[in-house]
């Protein structure tokens, strides 16, 4: 190519780009695949990042198809420059074979930190598609930011599905998490949602194929219609749970732990179980506890439904596992599917 053909070429790639900018400032949001291709198998980890990057204040959307990336994509958390992703239905952000990152593939508030919710572009958000973390990536993190959302998501073969960092409003995340699967790599560490951050509010959400369902490091959450499935190998199977609770003051309605080893775990704080439920299907070796506290037991559990029944019955099936003595922690309510099945009977003495 002789040079005038090159600035020729480069001209009018000039001119498809402003074109296409006039085009998104129009209609306010910005096509992926008018900049890249889906379907490729190649890597376009950096493409994205740089349609993010040079489209604040914009939905950014990605019509049907295969994503692949190779390194974690990183959204501002700065209302100025701040996007919301939007996935159609099928399309697919996928983890590349060769992935090696400790981060999340989508880092939500990742880059331009930012605790402001008095600005427009404060409330982005990730919304539909599928997350594919290929058995060996995370999925999404929330890093920063305020009124941050994931909703209508599937998030499958993860190691986490979603971490919820601390957040930038002295530890509150604030963030909303809702009509969101997710489906784990099925290995002994791999977590559904793990929460750091203080005051989230997660609704709606089916997770499998994980060992821990939802782990909260954090204080101020709102949990409701959350049902974990266990499925995994039985070789680790005493260690899984469905809900761990390492704080207090957190309030659950509806939760619901299936299969899991323990239904409920309390590291001895006081939080607020509302029509909750654990159930066991089928025999899973030794033991089943519906709620298990490392301390003494403080919770308020009401109308605690414990799925046991002879035909899913263990050498010990326990309805209340509380390591002191002497909590303050009240059962009220509780609906036992078979009382003969259980084989201790401690839990009485919480009985209100």
């Amino acid at each position: 190519m002789n040079h005038k053909s090159l600035t020729i070429t480069v001209l009018l790639l000039s001119l498809h780009m402003v074109l296409l900018a006039q085009m998104n400032s129009g209609r306010g949001y910005v096509v992926v695949t008018d900049y890249i291709k889906a379907e490729t198998g190649k890597d376009v980890s950096d493409d994205i990042q740089r349609i993010i990057d040079t489209h604040p204040n914009r939905t950014i959307f990605f019509p049907d198809g295969i994503y692949i990336i190779s390194k974690p994509i990183l959204t501002p958390a700065d209302p100025q420059k701040s996007v919301a992703l939007e996935l159609s239905n099928f399309a697919i952000i996928q983890a590349a074979e060769d992935w090696t990152s400790e981060e999340a593939m989508i880092r939500l508030g990742g880059k331009d930190a930012a605790n402001n919710i008095s600005m427009p572009g404060s409330n982005y958000y990730l919304k539909g598609g599928v997350i594919d973390g290929r058995g060996i990536a995370k999925g999404i993190s929330i890093d920063s930011g305020r009124e941050t959302a994931i909703r209508q998501m599937s998030i499958k073969n993860t190691t986490i599905g979603i971490h919820i960092k601390h957040g930038a409003n002295s530890g509150s995340s604030d963030s909303d998490i809702s009509d969101t699967n997710i489906t784990g790599n099925r290995k002994p560490d791999c977590i559904g949602v793990l929460v750091e951050g203080y005051d989230n509010t997660l609704t709606n959400m089916r997770i499998g194929g994980v060992h821990i369902g939802v782990l909260l490091r954090s204080a101020g959450n709102s949990l409701r219609n959350i049902h974990p499935l266990y499925y995994n190998s039985d070789e680790h199977y005493e260690s899984s749970c469905g809900f761990i609770d390492e704080q207090e003051n957190n309030w659950y309605n509806f939760c619901y732990s299936d299969q899991f080893a323990v239904g409920f775990l309390s590291h001895g704080g006081r939080s607020f179980y509302d029509h909750c439920f654990a159930y066991w299907y089928n025999n899973k070796q030794k033991r089943h506890i519906v709620f298990k506290s490392t301390g003494r037991f403080k919770s308020s559990v009401v109308s605690m439904n414990a799925g046991m029944y002879r035909h899913n019955a263990v050498e010990e099936n326990v309805i209340l596992d509380a390591a002191e003595e002497g909590g303050d922690g009240i059962l009220w309510n509780l609906s036992v599917g078979d009382s003969s099945v259980v084989t201790d009977h401690s839990y009485k003495q919480y009985m209100r």
